[in-house]
């Protein structure tokens, strides 16, 4: 039987096409998304369906989806403010709450965020430690808060900002986490380690600002963005014709 290898997946026996659509293959490592986030979405929704792929994480020697790779990024911020308590002490006696791109980032206390602009993870990470601290007696200077919402200055431009209290956090003002300009830079996801040096990846073409701040390519924002891996179901791939030698053409990283 003569097999076109254009379409071999086409000329099979119909169980072995079907059973294609079960794997999952690596292609390509998309770095950082930032504002284009629903444009890489939209993009890759129209390449390979909506239920054609996903975004996991390179951890260790695996390729692991979500949950896993955010657990490793959590635990960065847990050793880091367990290793400096002066940060964890002065955040929690005088800020009320935290946040990263946008000041409604208080009100989102999950990582997966499919209805924000950009994902925010530092500023959740910040808050789920501290209010982890108030329940450990080896932490007796951080203390339970009242659930309440309250009025925050926020420390980039003293704007009144009504949003809930972070639960640990008994100050009244706002911390923006983010840039080298922004006041709560000393916890930026580029200045905070990645907690083991085997999450430590590097890739000789891709560039970021995360490369350039803080501890560049040792943070837990180098280890995300690098770490990242687009993965497909193979059928969608093969579907994709030509356009398997460049599958990710289009999608642009964010450079802000």
């Amino acid at each position: 039987m003569a097999i076109d290898y254009t379409n071999w997946w086409k000329q099979i026996e119909p169980l072995a096409g079907a059973a294609l659509a079960g794997m999952l293959i690596p292609i390509g490592l998309p770095g950082y998304a930032g504002a284009r986030k629903h444009a890489w979405q939209a993009l890759l929704n129209e390449r390979f369906g909506v239920d054609g792929w996903r975004i996991d994480h390179y951890v260790r020697g695996q390729i692991v989806p979500f949950n896993q790779a955010i657990a490793e990024y959590e635990q960065s911020y847990r050793v880091y403010l367990h290793n400096h308590p002066e940060i964890a002490e002065w955040v929690a006696a005088w800020c009320g709450n935290v946040y990263d791109d946008d000041r409604s980032n208080v009100y989102d206390d999950e990582y997966l965020q499919p209805h924000t602009r950009q994902n925010h993870y530092q500023d959740i990470a910040v808050r789920r430690v501290i209010a982890e601290l108030v329940d450990d007696p080896d932490w007796p200077h951080i203390v339970e808060t009242p659930v309440e919402e309250c009025d925050l200055v926020d420390l980039n431009d003293g704007a009144i900002y009504h949003a809930p209290r972070a639960r640990g956090m008994r100050g009244h003002y706002l911390l923006q986490i983010r840039t080298p300009e922004s006041p709560g830079f000393f916890l930026s996801p580029a200045v905070v380690p990645v907690h083991d040096p085997k999450l430590i990846t590097v890739h000789p073409l891709m560039t970021g600002w995360w490369l350039n701040e803080g501890c560049q390519h040792l943070s837990v924002e180098s280890f995300w963005q690098m770490s990242k891996v687009i993965m497909v179901r193979y059928d969608r791939f093969l579907a994709a014709g030509a356009a398997r030698r460049n599958p990710l053409a289009g999608l642009e990283s964010d450079t802000t």
